[in-house]
């Protein structure tokens, strides 16, 4: 009865389970609204984020570094150039050759530099059905025993590609030929200018609006190196190298090494190479992010790049200019003259004898222009510093200061000038004879015999005329190495590459140790001279010369020159081992060739109101310019010129060195050295006055 009226508990349990479903169903619509959300209208962007599997960074020029002279005018500049390029993105063959089609009849491009082999592959490239006939079945056969490789057979058929088969390309194709060359020849991710020389305004829009149908195509703004001076210095500032030149194949792997692209325009030459790292600047970079296909899907400004450094140079281009003139001009006038048919250059050297600063460097040298077979005046101030000669009695400075030092003489030493005559030998002899004279007339009057006495008191020996003279070897040695302390013979330092140190003769005779002292055996460069005599200037301290005054930052907006990097200041070599009376009494010596009667300078520098003082020089040599294979095994015995000198003799601040190589043969001396010599300072001084 009880168990009967006990009624049954309700159960929740299947309404609990009812929600936990209903929810479980909102969620996997949710889920499945969700995914179809994502396939169907995101599909394709996400199936690109999946897809895409590469990115790759394009560098772009930005301009190089500019030069100025000392007074911050322009001397190399940058002129803008629109330019189309390529980069390939990992293009087949065919997409390349598709995107030369269009930009053939977007553009005009010169065909000038196509050549005979790359009509050849162009020509297999459009007919492939008839370039496979040119093969045998032997031939074929050959290849299927693996007895020919695909090479093989390549080099067959562009062997067997007729003369008239080539003239089927037309004008139009030959372009497309211009353009596809272009291209394939760069590396994957490397940009290749197709075209920057005379693109058109309408060309450049053309290409622009068209980018989408040209994969790998674009423009952009590139440079060209300009001269407001023209050839002014022009061997001295260098070289750029251009896009097809590319990177230097044997500094391949040092640029490359340095994040350079392998068709780099970079410094070919002297400053432009020596300050390759200063002036290049760091191209701006731009990353593309690329799907399966290759194709770029976004691109990224990852640095907007850096115009190069420059550079402002000790140089004064209106002095420059100046001594161009007058060095055209004294050299032109010298070859009328007798004796001159091997005379073709002539050097100029102007250095600050404090600092070290070049302010001019002139050279000159007259070629036969290749079209019209005259002679005319070529730029070679890089001769300067890169070509040694024989230079004669200018170095008689340092003969008489290493005298001093040895002790093989003291100040006042007296010489009698009677010529030096060892046995089997010629007499060797000052040019008049002077008589008995001390140190200081023997640089004014430019005695060889006291220098001859000189330099066999360094070797040790005992001289009587007309007999053997025994010399100690070492003597070579001491000289030359008291020479080189003043720069003569050595490197100088110049902030350029390529310096020459000259050519050391090899023997050690005796007589060619008295030709060592009075410059006719060891050869020697303008920039050696100039250094030389700056040396002996300043009062014994051999500074370094340098072109380059300052490096400074690229200018911003409106300006005219950015800010200082960079101060070059002057560089002490090395002080001469020498007490201040001697250089004083060299310097006294110096200053009697110009401003004393009998002084080998006096007629040529008397009345100069800047008190100059200097040195000249003589020698004997023999010829080995451009013509030396006209000649046979004996060539011609040459007179070369040169002049050191320095103003005002009592505060030194310009010194100068002239060097004329091959002046004349015979007697009749032109002073081509003194000319120059004497109007370079008068125009230097006058300059100065100039406001």
């Amino acid at each position: 009865m009880f168990l009967e009226m006990q009624k049954p508990k309700k159960s929740y349990l299947p309404f609990r389970m009812n929600i936990v479903f209903f929810v479980v169903f909102i969620l996997f619509s949710i889920l499945i609204l969700r995914l179809g959300w994502i396939q169907i209208v995101q599909g394709e962007n996400y199936r690109r984020d999946l897809d895409r599997k590469e990115d790759y960074t394009v560098t772009n020029p930005v301009p190089r570094g500019k030069m100025y002279d000392r007074k911050f005018r322009v001397i190399v500049d940058n002129v803008p150039r629109k330019a189309i390029t390529f980069t390939n993105e990992g293009f087949s063959q065919n997409e390349m050759l598709e995107t030369s089609k269009k930009l053939a009849e977007l553009i005009d491009q010169k065909i000038d530099k196509i050549t005979d082999r790359d009509m050849r592959d162009f020509w297999i490239l459009k007919n492939p059905e008839r370039a496979t006939a040119k093969i045998t079945k032997k031939e074929q056969a050959l290849f299927a025993a693996n007895q020919l490789s695909d090479k093989d057979l390549y080099h067959l058929k562009l062997e067997r590609i007729t003369s008239r088969e080539l003239q089927e390309l037309t004008n139009e194709e030959l372009e497309v030929l211009a353009i596809y060359r272009i291209i394939s020849s760069g590396y994957k991710y490397t940009t290749q200018i197709i075209k920057k020389d005379g693109v058109t305004d309408k060309e450049f829009a053309l290409v622009n609006e068209n980018l989408r149908n040209l994969p790998g195509v674009d423009t952009t703004t590139d440079w060209d190196r300009s001269y407001p001076f023209e050839n002014t210095l022009k061997s001295v500032l260098g070289n750029v190298s251009n896009s097809d030149e590319g990177l230097p194949a044997d500094q391949l792997n040092y640029y490359l090494a340095r994040g350079y692209s392998r068709n780099d325009r970079i410094g070919k030459s002297q400053l432009e190479a020596q300050y390759e790292g200063v002036l290049r600047g760091n191209k701006s970079k731009v990353k593309n992010l690329t799907d399966h296909t290759g194709t770029v899907v976004e691109t990224q400004t990852v640095y907007n790049g850096e115009k190069g450094k420059d550079l402002v140079l000790t140089i004064d281009m209106d002095l420059q200019k100046a001594v161009d003139k007058i060095v055209e001009e004294e050299l032109w006038a010298a070859k009328k003259q007798p004796g001159t048919n091997l005379t073709d250059r002539a050097y100029v050297v102007l250095m600050n004898p404090h600092t070290g600063e070049i302010l001019a460097m002139s050279g000159k040298k007259i070629v036969t222009n290749k079209n019209t077979g005259q002679p005319e005046m070529e730029d070679d101030a890089m001769g300067t510093f890169t070509t040694t000669y024989n230079v004669g009695s200018v170095v008689k400075g340092a003969t008489i200061l290493t005298g001093y030092k040895t002790g093989a003489i003291s100040t006042g030493t007296i010489f009698n000038d009677a010529g030096i005559k060892i046995k089997d030998t010629p007499l060797k002899k000052s040019y008049i004879y002077m008589g008995n004279i001390n140190e200081i007339d023997a640089l004014k009057k430019s005695s060889n015999v006291y220098m001859f006495h000189t330099a066999i008191r360094i070797g040790n020996g005992h001289y009587e005329y007309n007999k053997p003279l025994d010399l100690d070897t070492k003597a070579f040695d001491t000289i030359r190495n008291s020479f080189a302390s003043f720069g003569l013979g050595t490197r100088t330092g110049i902030d350029l590459p390529s310096e020459q140190i000259g050519f050391k003769g090899s023997s050690k005779l005796p007589g060619y140790l008295l030709d060592l002292v009075i410059g006719q055996y060891d050869t020697y460069s303008t920039m050696q001279l100039a250094q030389y005599v700056s040396t002996i200037a300043n009062g014994g301290y051999r500074m370094q010369p340098h072109i380059v005054k300052q490096i400074r930052l690229p200018a911003e907006g409106k300006e005219e020159i950015g800010p200082v990097n960079q101060v070059i200041n002057p560089a002490i070599l090395n002080r001469i081992d020498a007490k201040h009376n001697w250089i004083y009494r060299v310097q006294l010596g110096f200053k009697k060739v110009m401003q004393e009667e009998g002084g080998t300078a006096y007629k040529y520098f008397k009345g100069a109101d800047y008190s100059p003082a200097g040195k000249t020089g003589t020698a004997e040599a023999f010829y080995d310019g451009p013509l030396r294979n006209h000649f046979g095994k004996e060539p011609p015995q040459v007179m070369n010129l040169s002049l050191v000198s320095y103003a005002p003799s009592y505060d030194p601040e310009i010194a100068l060195a002239v060097l004329v190589p091959w002046a004349y043969q015979g007697k009749e001396d032109h002073k081509a050295n003194l000319k120059i010599g004497r109007r370079v300072l008068d125009v230097y001084f006058q300059m100065k006055k100039k406001p």
